[in-house]
Formats: structure tokens, sequence, C-alpha cells
């Protein structure tokens, strides 16, 4: 895909969450914040709200009858298809410079438009992003789209899963150094989730991580063993759209040289879609083992399912 341009046809704000957003002539866009003025603005990773005009008058010609900033959106851009762009896309006007950091979200209280109607296209049509660099935006402005370099560091995501942790009883050691070890190898680390062994919860976020955010690989730490409670290859072989058991296996019979107890881990490796799901044990220890197991070698597959390298034999 070609570098794209659209037109911004409004820019909308709210001042508080749960309000509709009102537009406006111009926004200031502040550095790893988002809009000055705007509830959802903060050091997160949806500090702005993007929708395409098009995806809007499609909605439109069918009697939605929604205006600017009814669906929630920071910015209404003609010309660009953002549903079709791959998150971590740069968008650029002037010199504001976003950086696509998740498409769609889950509404967890349907909005006026749906109620009226019966549908909204921000879930599933919406993106957001983070301010790169800030500047005013002005109707009118174009916006610029710049696809991921092929030379991007690989993007990961850590998933501790705990119940001791999560309830604030353990302190947990296991994910920051699985995310010191993926800083160490290149990886850029785009988000760190701790939750209770809940199955389907767990499933959820690996969801939201592989789909919304498009994250290259998730790693998570704890719930492999034979507990009751242990639930995280259930839920990790639940959302799997294709086995990778290998990486599982290696995991297994390396630690086996260390401990012989690494018979009873449970861990699974899986693709959903473009993202590879590893999961590893629970203490630092353990975490450290694994990795030193498999990281070098996950680089070159992960490569291989972006397309960016060939299969091989050495």
């Amino acid at each position: 895909m070609k570098n794209r341009q659209g037109i911004i046809k409004a820019l909308c704000i709210s001042e508080k969450r749960g309000t509709i957003k009102k537009p406006v002539d111009e926004i200031l866009l502040v550095e790893n914040f988002g809009l000055k003025g705007d509830a959802h603005a903060g050091n997160w990773h949806r500090q702005v709200s993007l929708l395409s005009y098009d995806k809007v008058e499609e909605f439109n010609a069918k009697g939605g009858m929604a205006t600017a900033g009814a669906f929630g959106e920071n910015i209404l851009v003609a010309g660009i298809d953002f549903r079709c762009l791959p998150v971590g896309s740069i968008l650029r006007s002037g010199s504001v410079v976003l950086k696509m950091s998740q498409i769609g979200k889950e509404c967890h209280t349907h909005c006026e438009i749906f109620k009226r109607v019966g549908d909204c296209i921000m879930p599933r049509e919406g993106v957001f992003a983070t301010v790169v660099e800030g500047g005013v935006l002005h109707l009118g402005d174009t916006i610029q789209v710049d696809l991921p370099s092929a030379s991007a560091p690989m993007r990961a995501a850590v998933m501790t899963l705990s119940d001791k942790g999560f309830r604030g009883e353990r302190i947990d050691t296991s994910g920051p150094r699985a995310v010191e070890l993926l800083q160490q190898a290149g990886y850029e680390i785009v988000e760190t989730v701790l939750l209770p062994d809940e199955q389907k919860l767990i499933e959820k976020e690996l969801k939201r991580l592989a789909d919304q955010r498009q994250v290259d690989l998730i790693i998570t730490t704890g719930g492999t063993g034979m507990s009751i409670r242990d639930c995280t290859p259930e839920a990790t072989l639940a959302v799997a759209t294709r086995n990778v058991p290998g990486i599982a296996e290696a995991i297994r019979a390396g630690s086996m040289q260390i401990t012989k107890r690494a018979m009873l881990g449970r861990g699974a490796s899986v693709l959903r879609n473009n993202t590879l799901i590893v999961n590893l044990p629970g203490s630092k220890k353990a975490v450290e083992e694994s990795l030193e197991l498999v990281l070098l070698e996950l680089e070159h597959g992960l490569k291989i399912l972006k397309g960016s390298a060939s299969e091989c034999g050495r």
C-alpha cells in the first residue's frame, strides 16, 4: 500500500467523559498527551481517536443521521480508510505527528446512535493514536499516511496471570523480567497486563492485544501449572488460529535439563492471526531460563510471519 493523503473534515472535543464531542475549528495536540482540553487525553495509548469521513457518509446513507463527533471521534478525515492501515502507521499534518496504536474498541455502554439506530461504526472502523509531535490542526488540513518501516522494532506485550499478584498479595517479578529481556533483544514493549487466573478475562485480553493493538508477540507468565486455577494454556488455545507447538516443546525439553519438574508445565505456543503467543511459567528464574532457550529463534519466526524473511534450514 502506497502512502495516502486525506483532508480533515471535522475536529471534535469533549471536556467530560460520557458527553458528546463538539465540533471546533482547530485543536491543539500535546506530545504524549493528546488534545488539550479533551477528557480522553492522558498518558496512555488512546490519546487521539480518528474515523474515516467516508464511513460516516456510508452510515448516514442508511439513515444514521450522525453528526460530527457523534461517534466520539476527535478527528474525522476524508480519503483515508483507517481500518485498512496497520497499527504503527504514522499520520503527519504540518508539525503534528501521530502514531496509530489501536484499531477498533469494545463498547462497554452503547452510544446514543446505537440506541437510536441499532448500530455504531466506531468499534469496528475507528482507530486510536498517540501524539509523537504536537501542534495545531485546522479544518481542511491534509493528513499524510506513512506505513510502518520494515526495519521497525518488533512490538510485544507481556501478560502476567496471578490471583495473588492481581490482589496485591505478591509482587510479581516474572513480568518485569520478561519485559527487560525482550527490550534487550530489541522489542518495543507496547503494553503490560496483570490479570487474575480467569479464563474468559485472559481470552478477552489476548484477543484485544492481538486484534486491536496488533502486537507481534505476546509473552504470558504464570498459570501454566496443574493447580485447579491454572488456565493460561486453555485460554491461549481457545483464541488460537494456528498451533505452533515446537516453541512450548523446546521450552519444556530445555527446562528438563534443569529440573525434571518441567514435565509438569502445560504452557502452549500458538498464533492468533499475525500474533505469536507464548506461555511461560510464573517465576522470574523460569522466565529467564525459558526465554534464553527460544528468544533468538522467535525473531526469525516472526519475520517469516510478517513476510520479511524466508523459510530456511540450517
